[in-house]
């Protein structure tokens, strides 16, 4: 069984290990162990809340957001997890920009590890706009296990490409 794309720059043995948990179709069951919760996070007024109260904590000084929501229109195996966009239109004699994250709909039912990555890294985007060695810092000061959540998350990605959604709760 090949390996899906989520884990191709993972050593080769970590991606035989993944091959043989998905051939035995353990992968989804060792993940349920993992993260055995489900995130209250359910509505756009609750990731906007959620979004603001990690936001105030790590990156008070940064420019505003103007919304936040889950997006039924990314499409995560071939897009990205979540966005942030920043849209800048003239109003008068000033230029005024509107910052917006949007996150998959797919991770509304998933556990709060996952959505906390998520949210680390498109907020890690208004400080850093690079994936480069700043981001990451800034992504593993707001959250000291993002690495191992985002390959989770991977993982989690890949159990989906190849045995469908879990149901977490």
């Amino acid at each position: 069984m090949s390996v899906p794309n989520y884990i191709a720059g993972y050593p080769q043995p970590v991606q035989d290990q993944v091959r043989e948990l998905l051939a035995q179709d353990k992968l989804g069951e060792l993940l349920l162990r993992k993260y055995p919760s489900v995130h209250a996070v359910r509505t756009d007024r609750a990731l906007y809340d959620y979004v603001m109260e990690l936001k105030g904590e790590f990156l008070r000084s940064s420019e505003p957001l103007s919304k936040v929501a889950y997006d039924s229109k990314l499409h995560v195996i071939r897009n990205a997890l979540g966005t942030h966009t920043t849209v800048s239109r003239v109003q008068g004699s000033k230029l005024k920009a509107k910052r917006e994250i949007r996150v998959a709909t797919l991770f509304r039912d998933g556990p709060p590890e996952f959505l906390r990555m998520i949210t680390v890294h498109e907020l890690a985007h208004f400080k850093e706009k690079g994936h480069d060695k700043a981001f990451y810092q800034l992504c593993t000061r707001m959250e000291p296990q993002y690495h191992q959540y985002e390959f989770d998350l991977r993982l989690y990605l890949t159990q989906m490409e190849a045995h469908g959604k879990l149901a977490w709760g």
